[in-house]
């Protein structure tokens, strides 16, 4: 009985041991490269508002999504509103391609390695595209928002 209570307890454990960044967590810091070779950390933006966007060149949801985004970030950038996109292409051409016929203005980082890159693994990513919406202090307000969620936490922000 006691065999099974502690092979209960491990399996449930693990489990959950390895969870997305879950609603009022501090996001697990991320520092990649940009186009230019820069070192961008996601926690030098805190004190704005983040949306953290795990995307691939090849994902077609994940490239609507970037034109959804384009006017929202238009809007918001200079209130205090900030995307940190994460390439999850191997092909560092291919995400220089698609962020050029996307028109992305915003932070922009590559991680070759796909899904078992460093930064997929420690955020748990298992589909794309996969967002977080972080609050001024780095903490998740919400997974896999909407636009129109985003929206909402910026005018409310923003009052």
């Amino acid at each position: 009985m006691k065999l099974f209570f502690l092979s209960s307890l491990l399996i449930l454990c693990t489990q959950f041991a390895g969870a997305q960044p879950a609603i009022g967590e501090l996001a697990p810091d991320i520092s990649l490269n940009d186009i230019n070779g820069n070192t961008i950390k996601l926690s030098d933006l805190r004190g704005k508002i983040v949306l953290v966007d795990f995307w691939a060149s090849w994902c077609m949801p994940c490239r609507r999504s970037n034109r959804e985004l384009r006017p929202v970030y238009d809007k918001y950038k200079n209130k205090g509103f900030e995307i940190y996109g994460i390439s999850l292409d191997e092909n560092p051409a291919d995400w220089k391609k698609a962020m050029q016929s996307d028109r992305i203005k915003w932070k922009q980082v590559i991680e070759k390695g796909g899904w078992d890159a460093s930064t997929a693994l420690a955020w748990k990513i298992e589909a794309l595209p996969s967002s977080f919406l972080l609050d001024k202090q780095g903490r998740v307000l919400a997974v896999n928002p909407s636009r129109l969620q985003i929206e909402k936490y910026l005018k409310t922000a923003a009052r």
